[in-house]
């Protein structure tokens, strides 16, 4: 009886076993299936009814993906398909946060995000550079949200990615929305932001001179770029001693109201450094060099370039090439490099004659200011007027949504609101507990200025000797970048677009009290392209 009982017991063991890896066979199948049920498409044909003549897309043995088109504009449909194919996730996450719309996807956790966002207003400001661009450029826009919107029509959920299967669990009314032109440019915006960080240094300062640190530690802390040392390129007559500690602006003189407000930056600076995803060394720099054919065996230039952009998965960037059949007027692009996921063009490459790289020149382009608000009023030499004011709504998904008002000067928009529920409310309003100040905080930041930049990029991918180079490097507005050049006839340059503040009084590196000579509105912003000596120009 032992002896059977043991036999018994041993098959149910057994048949558990078995029905155990049985269930865990059948699971991990299932996760295969839906983790490869989203993979791309790379052999065989696609029907897409926005191109007007077959297009080809070659995967070299890396997976690049090489686009053949005979026109221009179906070459730009077949790299937005190809994006969306590979990326179309990390597009979506993208687009959602640069309109400031995080909290539609994760809850009530990024409503804050949000909130700082909207207040900026990436979004709004892309959607008015539509107008601004050149004809093809708008026309080239268009073309790839097509392409990208193709891909879309047959692509919901799990067929999308793992993580649109995710999101119908935890945000189940979420829809995949068409892709536009204005979701392209506005990554342009964030590229801006990330490039961008003098902010975090003015608002350290401020809060250092808030706190009663004396100005001449502050400089300690923040020493002058050391010309006497490191000459810059232009070193000219022209710009002789332009950069000295000599030129360095005064912290202002602010009234203990102005101080007051100061405090709550620190919710401001706080903010700043996770919008994108933290960085463990912010202090990291990208780098590129160019060496004349002069001193090269080939007698070729040389040109190398290695952008340092924080780590994440995906990439940032995504290799790419863009190729017409026969080059013509109508289809100039033999282009191959670096895109966004998002963005048509190439970013940093090559074509058939030229090639540049980037790094990132930064010039102080924020500027903090401290308003003097009453009411829904600001005063601007010693005169009223009105605050524009924009009401928008935070859609939060497992959550109440939310009302948020936006405020903005001339300069730009005030870094507080009057949303409930956010610690970021409270930047520059009230900050220090017993304080009734009147001042706030707004930015003005050449990024809200709606600009070029895409103008730029297509103008790049066009370009075939210097000349065409330089002028399509004037019209790349933010953010400001150190560019390198090489072409196929031994010459080498160097370029340094964007649009860089010109400041009235002092040099930017403080906030300063609107109604300053330095804060009249006269502030302007110069391209340095316009500068011969901001360029070199070398033969092979």
């Amino acid at each position: 009886m032992g002896v059977m009982r043991k036999r018994v017991l041993l098959r149910v063991f057994l048949g558990f076993v078995a029905t155990v890896a049985s269930l865990a066979l059948i699971a991990s199948l299932l996760g295969v299936w839906a983790v490869r049920r989203s993979f791309p498409t790379v052999s065989g044909e696609l029907t897409l009814s926005e191109l007007s003549s077959p297009v080809t897309v070659l995967r070299d043995e890396h997976g690049v993906a090489h686009v053949y088109a005979d026109d221009a504009e179906d070459l730009f449909v077949a790299q937005g398909f190809t994006h969306a194919q590979d990326r179309f996730w990390e597009m979506d996450f993208r687009r959602h946060v640069t309109a400031g719309r995080t909290a539609e996807l994760f809850g009530p956790g990024q409503v804050e995000t949000d909130v700082y966002l909207r207040t900026m207003g990436w979004r709004r400001v892309a959607e008015q550079e539509y107008d601004l661009l050149e004809e093809d450029t708008r026309r080239y826009l268009d073309a790839y949200a097509a392409g990208v919107n193709a891909w879309i029509e047959d692509n919901q959920g799990l067929s999308a990615s793992l993580e649109y299967g995710l999101l119908g669990i935890t945000a189940d009314d979420y829809t995949v929305e068409p892709w536009t032109p204005t979701d392209s440019l506005a990554w342009l915006k964030a590229m801006a932001w990330d490039l961008g960080g003098n902010l975090q240094d003015e608002t350290r300062r401020a809060l250092l001179l808030a706190d009663g640190l004396d100005e001449e530690l502050i400089e300690e802390l923040y020493p002058a770029y050391p010309t006497d040392k490191h000459a810059t390129i232009t070193d000219t007559d022209e710009h002789a001693g332009s950069d000295s500690e000599a030129d360095l602006g005064r912290a202002p003189d602010l009234p203990e109201e102005a101080l007051a407000a100061l405090g709550g930056l620190s919710d401001v600076h706080d903010a700043v450094p996770d919008l994108l995803g933290p960085s463990d060394d912010p202090d990291l720099g990208s780098n590129s060099w160019v060496v004349s054919g002069e001193h090269t065996e080939t007698g070729s230039p040389l040109l190398t370039n290695d952008p340092h952009l924080g780590a994440s998965m995906p990439s940032t960037w995504y290799q790419t090439g863009l190729h017409c059949t026969e080059l013509t007027e109508e289809c100039p692009f033999d282009t191959s490099g670096f895109s966004f996921a998002g963005l048509p063009g190439v970013v940093i490459g090559q074509n058939e004659s030229i090639a540049w790289g980037f790094t990132n020149l930064n010039p102080d382009v924020m500027d903090l200011y401290l308003e003097r608000v009453e009411g829904d009023e600001y005063v601007v030499d010693g005169e009223r007027r009105p605050l524009e004011i924009i009401e928008e709504t935070i859609a939060v998904s497992g959550g109440e949504d939310l009302e948020l008002t936006i405020r903005s000067t001339h300069r730009g928009p005030i870094l507080s609101t009057t949303a409930a529920g956010s610690d970021l409310r409270e930047i520059g309003e009230n900050p220090r507990e017993g304080d009734e100040s009147p001042y706030q905080v707004s930015l003005r930041w050449t990024a809200l200025q709606p600009g070029t930049t895409a103008d730029a990029i297509f103008s790049l991918n066009r370009a075939r000797d210097w000349e065409t180079f330089r002028e399509a490097a004037s019209k790349f507005d933010v953010p400001s970048q150190n560019l390198v050049y090489a072409d196929d006839e031994g010459n080498i340059g160097y370029q340094a677009p964007g649009l860089v503040p010109v400041q009235g009084e002092g040099d930017g590196r403080w906030p300063a009290p609107a109604g300053t000579p330095r804060t009249t509105g006269r502030r302007s912003s110069c391209r340095s392209t316009s500068c011969p000596a901001c360029t070199t120009r070398s033969p092979g």
